[in-house]
């Protein structure tokens, strides 16, 4: 008897909390292991499912329940690709995702159908059959692409278009052939098909975004809204299901139509992806290798021979996709390898497709055996092209990940994106419930690796309280765990200080901050006296970039900011330093830009944007004495960001200073964002600002009397 029989455990593992716990820690040690060697961790845990699965060591069942984690893992997948994806970006490269997703379909139709009848002696519908599976594909290494950071990279973005397209003609065809083998295929299934996916469309692309928007604006909490985007999402699957489309689909397009509401920088994404990569993306890799089964392989050499073929021709015909799709668009040759890498892969629609194949029994031999579309021999090929296409996928897109990274750090270092993001950004704390909006305002606006974040709170030194003392540490610890809940790091600050605003100033000085960010009250707006200590005070003193932010909805809700640029702002010595915010808000938060100006400042903002794939438009002023757009015109989900100019300063004027007064009476109901930009003691060379040498005489008399004085005290001393 065994140490194993005496605790009671037998293999499989039935008991379901030592079965999550095992699987847990093959989670944990699969990537420290992997890493050892430079292998991609997804290899690793593709291996661990094959060691541990009923083909393997036989440690733990492909049950029920592994299938349910795996498939929501490849949902998650899909759901994140359409999160993380720039839509610009995507509608930019729609037409190459169009024909990327044809090219890398048809090409492996072709190779795949002329395999099958002219290599494996298969029949004309086994052949189309196997070819649809050598047409799909899984992005099964697109996390690699997602811990890079480099989602947004068009190679990535055409690489996830082509697969909706791939894997929707792929499961059109199953349908098609499926149908022919079963004598099902009318003309009615083919209206039910066009109906079912036009109302699916309808109801995810108009319905979804209008409940979601409808949803974070009422409800704040962070775990209702996870649940509530996890349930939309697999809502959109069911749907797509119930239309006769691949899961999958519902799932990339439900990433579509929440891609505005969920920033990239908010703490609600940050927990979409940690959740999915620490949980249920493994559990589907997992699942990939428990399927595989090396031992079949070598049950005949029919077996050997199918699995070589198809395995080759699959990943060849995928290579000749993405060259074809890399001469007609220029791609490099590492956005190449990406996409490559990443379409190389085969795992759900390829199981899909062979599963049916493998079903359809067409007749039966004489002995009673059942000749099925698909054999045995190329449902054994399946698990070794599965191995094979995930471990070249996994190696392919993270040595291609790494090129594109260095040579985008290249190109930050000739200049191309000027930020580095080392800003040091002060938020001044007065009131609990507007620190979550003003937190992340901060972090859309200044999104880096290196910028550091300070929560300010200043407590009246002549009115010395333990509970004043107290409160201040609660508003700064509920700015710390908004902070952290997107893996960046604010520094709480208390001052002891008679006047706020001399408290500010001090701390602008000690910590060289390059911005504050200030909130005003949801109800008051922006009051005589605040603005009035404001300019007195802050404006005249601190020499940084201001920005007072009064939040009536969330950030994620806003759909279109129209930023209010004066006349002669590209004049200014700051106007880089705010632009260059304001663009963060477009990238990071997904929003539209409108820049209404003059023609001479929008000829200037033309030129600061034009490399940028953002959503971005311009407008003209229609009454230059009135700044401020008719309230009428604003759409629901509107904003403003206001560029504002300091008394005396090259872009002030009367119009300016009416604005707050305007926004009071006007603009009670939406979010406005007011920035003062820093402006520098000499922006540029002007021999007015200096004296002439002789000017400088009477003071050099002056210094010549003081040595001669200094001179006359060190004699004294030595004697």
């Amino acid at each position: 008897m065994t140490i194993l029989d005496v605790i009671g455990i037998s293999f499989p593992l039935k008991n379901p909390v030592l079965i999550f716990s095992v699987i847990l820690f093959f989670i944990l040690l699969s990537p420290l292991l992997m890493n050892r060697f430079k292998i991609p961790h997804l290899i690793g845990l593709i291996l661990t499912g094959a060691i541990i699965g009923p083909n393997g060591l036989n440690i733990i069942e492909r049950d029920s329940s592994i299938i349910l984690f795996g498939t929501v893992g490849l949902i998650y997948i899909m759901f994140l690709a359409g999160l993380e994806m720039n839509l610009v970006d995507l509608k930019k490269n729609i037409n190459k995702s169009l024909f990327f997703g044809l090219f890398t379909f048809f090409i492996p139709l072709i190779i795949g159908t002329l395999a099958g009848i002219f290599i494996l002696n298969y029949s004309f519908l086994s052949s189309i059959l196997l070819a649809s599976m050598f047409s799909s594909q899984t992005l099964v290494a697109y996390p690699i692409v997602s811990k890079f950071g480099i989602t947004r990279n068009r190679a990535a973005t055409i690489a996830v278009g082509g697969t909706m397209v791939t894997d929707s003609l792929a499961m059109l065809l199953l349908t098609i052939v499926s149908g022919l083998a079963n004598g099902e295929l009318t003309f009615y299934l083919w209206i039910r098909l066009f109906i079912s996916v036009a109302i699916f469309a309808v109801i995810v692309i108009l319905i979804f975004p209008v409940i979601g928007r409808w949803f974070f604006k009422r409800y704040d909490d962070n775990v209702s809204q996870y649940i509530f985007t996890l349930g939309m999402v697999f809502l959109s699957s069911f749907l797509a299901q119930l239309a006769g489309i691949e899961a999958i689909i519902g799932a990339f397009l439900a990433g579509i139509v929440l891609n505005r509401l969920i920033p990239n920088t908010s703490p609600l994404m940050n927990r979409i992806g940690f959740v999915g990569n620490a949980l249920f993306i493994p559990f589907f890799l997992i699942g990939i290798g428990m399927i595989s089964n090396i031992k079949n392989l070598f049950t005949s050499a029919e077996t050997i021979f199918v699995a070589v073929v198809i395995t080759t021709l699959v990943t060849l015909a995928k290579f000749l996709a993405t060259w074809f799709t890399q001469k007609s668009f220029r791609l490099t040759t590492n956005e190449r390898n990406l996409l490559f890498g990443l379409s190389t892969s085969h795992a759900a629609a390829t199981l899909a497709i062979v599963s049916v194949g493998y079903n359809i029994i067409l007749s039966y031999s004489p002995s009673g055996q059942p000749l099925r579309l698909l054999d045995e021999n190329v449902l054994n090929g399946t698990v070794l092209m599965i191995l094979v296409t995930c471990t070249i996928a996994a190696f392919v897109v993270q040595k291609s990940a790494q090129k594109i990274i260095a040579t985008e750090s290249t190109d930050r270092k000739t200049g191309l994106q000027e930020s580095d993001g080392s800003d040091r950004i002060l938020i001044p704390l007065n009131m609990p419930e507007n620190i979550e909006e003003l937190v992340n305002l901060g972090i859309i606006l200044k999104w880096g690796k290196n910028s550091r974040f300070y929560a300010l709170h200043i407590v009246p030194k002549n009115l010395f309280d333990r509970k004043l003392v107290s409160t201040a540490k609660k508003l700064i610890q509920k700015a710390k765990e908004v902070v952290a809940a997107t893996d960046h790091h604010i520094s709480g600050i208390v001052k002891f200080n008679l006047n706020v605003v001399n408290g500010i100033y001090n701390t602008v000085g000690e910590l060289d901050i390059t911005d504050i960010i200030m909130g005003l009250h949801r109800k008051k707006g922006i009051t005589d006296s605040f603005l009035g200590s404001l300019t007195e005070g802050i404006l005249t003193k601190c020499n940084t970039t201001i920005y007072l932010y009064r939040s009536v909805q969330p950030l994620s809700t806003i759909k279109r900011y129209l930023v209010i640029v004066p006349d002669k702002a590209e004049n200014e010595s700051g106007f880089r330093s705010w632009l260059s915010g304001v663009q963060n808000i477009g990238k990071n938060a997904g929003s539209k830009l409108v820049f209404v100006s003059t023609s001479e400042t929008e000829r200037q903002l033309k030129v600061q944007n034009q490399k940028l794939d953002l959503d971005i438009h311009y407008s003209r002023f229609q009454d230059e004495e009135n700044l401020l757009p008719n309230p009428d015109q604003l759409k629901p989900n509107d904003a403003l960001i206001i560029v504002m100019a300091k008394v005396n300063s090259i872009s002030y004027s009367n119009e300016i200073a009416r604005i707050p007064r305007n926004l009071n009476r006007n603009f009670e109901n939406i979010n406005y964002i007011l920035i003062y930009p820093i402006q520098y003691i000499y922006s540029e060379y002007d021999e007015s600002d200096y004296k002439k040498p002789s000017e400088f005489e009477p003071l050099k008399e002056q210094l010549e009397k003081v040595d001669d004085i200094i001179t006359k005290v060190n004699k004294y001393l030595k004697k």
